[in-house]
């Protein structure tokens, strides 16, 4: 599990959705401090007795968490049979990371909660298969919004949010060859909506806008499927 900023009642209500309980989750991982991304987490990992990760800054942020390691932000880690390998990003954080997780045959990426694009972070999500990346708000509803202006500078600025268009950009200086399944996250219920995510992300990498996913901030997503031709009769899958 990455993150988690809801109840343990409502998390308990999402993962059975997709079939899971808290018994099947095996570590978390912190991606920063920030309350919706941290809110739940020492709650549920005490219910379920699961292991917190999380890099030495946001660690000093974490209270009341029974079982908390500490990564490398900049040195990939095993958890099990995954390879994970932090990506620190420019954000209003302490320090900041996102992940790319790897096993012998998949490659998948997660990008939120960043004002800007680093090299580090193209060269990271290059080769994904699967990819859950931000387009957290639209540039002019957002100027245009009732944000107060001290907001509005903080989301649009360096170390807040990607917007779509930045996004897009994202999309476009990475190697997308592989990847089987993009979802698009993050997105502000004030400052954005569905149709200009997908539109803008659709025209700037040319994929059918049927096929690009976006999640609901209420109902979440249903599992995506990662597969890989073994043979012209078999098929694996993660």
């Amino acid at each position: 599990m990455v993150d988690n900023g809801f109840s343990i009642k409502e998390t308990d209500k999402r993962l059975q959705r997709l079939g899971v309980s808290g018994h099947d989750i095996s570590a978390i991982l912190v991606t920063h401090e920030h309350a919706d991304h941290l809110g739940g987490v020492a709650r549920f990992a005490k219910r379920y007795d699961i292991p917190v990760w999380a890099s030495h800054g946001t660690a000093t942020m974490m209270d009341n968490v029974e079982s908390l390691h500490c990564f490398n932000s900049h040195k990939r880690f095993e958890l099990g049979a995954i390879t994970v390998d932090p990506v620190l990003v420019p954000h209003d954080a302490r320090e900041p990371t996102q992940f790319v997780f790897q096993s012998a045959d998949f490659k998948f990426g997660i990008m939120t909660d960043t004002g800007s694009i680093t090299e580090h972070m193209v060269d990271a999500l290059s080769g994904c298969h699967g990819l859950l990346l931000e387009c957290n708000y639209d540039r002019d509803m957002l100027l245009n919004g009732h944000y107060p202006p001290s907001l509005k500078q903080r989301v649009a600025g360096d170390w807040g949010h990607l917007d779509n268009q930045q996004s897009a950009e994202l999309l476009q200086r990475i190697d997308t060859d592989d990847l089987q399944h993009l979802v698009l996250a993050h997105i502000s219920e004030k400052n954005n909506t569905r149709d200009l995510v997908l539109d803008t992300v659709s025209q700037a990498i040319s994929y059918d806008r049927a096929w690009l996913k976006v999640i609901d901030q209420d109902q979440g997503l249903d599992w995506c499927t990662l597969t890989i031709e073994i043979n012209e009769q078999e098929t694996s899958h993660a």
